[in-house]
């Protein structure tokens, strides 16, 4: 199996080192470009798509985690390299898939690897599985709805709560936004911190006041910064 990947790390010589390791040992890998910035890097990434990423933290424009805020795609591997231990739990929080200190171990690289190999030929059951979702079952505390997918016009996160906003009204749920990011179709997109929407019910992008959404039932939903340009590219295709 063939992987498309990119390299993004504000060191030229980190960035050659695991390049140089990468096409000695790992031929699956095929690496379509580098990057040494946060913003260069999200430009690449939205040009080239690559299957999975080798992402530095610490950058002179911001750090890896500014780029997964920025970069959406779910089906997007990331393995971080980094020279510090001190993030791992916030990268693991950000579903990356694997965690490598630098100077890079080969043997721990090709295990981060065949984990990389493992999730990609699993993915084509989990999309379709997906597509196929006409509707989901939520689990209230008093009740088990079942909604039609089409019906859901937007989650809203409030800690370990979420609020799911219907057709037919609201619905409150004891799971966190991202559990529902995972499981929900591609028609839903991640506008801020705690906004998941369907596509479909957007009315409108309001550029004033800082940026938001006009949703066709009439709310507002704000848009983050770092997710402006990601919306309007939604919004034009």
């Amino acid at each position: 199996m063939s992987i498309t990947a990119m390299i993004i790390d504000d060191m030229p010589l980190a960035i050659a080192s695991l390049r140089a390791d990468l096409e000695a040992a790992h031929p699956e890998i095929e690496i379509l470009d580098t990057a040494e910035g946060v913003l260069e890097g999200a430009k690449k990434i939205k040009k080239l798509k690559p299957q999975l990423l080798f992402l530095d933290i610490h950058m002179g424009d911001g750090d890896g985690f500014d780029l997964l805020e920025i970069i959406t795609d779910e089906q997007l591997q990331v393995i971080f390299t980094t020279a510090s231990s001190d993030h791992a739990i916030k990268a693991f929080q950000f579903q990356a898939t694997d965690y490598l200190l630098k100077p890079v171990d080969p043997k721990l690289l090709a295990a981060a690897i065949a984990k990389v190999v493992k999730l990609k030929a699993e993915q084509p059951k989990e999309q379709k599985e997906k597509s196929d979702a006409g509707s989901i079952a939520l689990n209230t505390q008093d009740e088990i709805r079942v909604v039609a997918i089409k019906d859901i016009l937007r989650l809203e996160a409030m800690g370990n709560y979420t609020t799911f906003y219907t057709t037919e009204g609201k619905i409150l749920i004891t799971k966190t936004l991202k559990e529902f990011e995972k499981v929900l179709p591609g028609i839903f997109i991640r506008v801020h911190q705690s906004h998941l929407v369907n596509k479909a019910q957007i009315k409108a992008y309001i550029k004033t006041e800082g940026g938001y959404l006009k949703m066709k039932d009439g709310s507002d939903v704000p848009v983050s910064v770092r997710k402006k340009a990601y919306v309007m590219d939604v919004l034009k295709d």
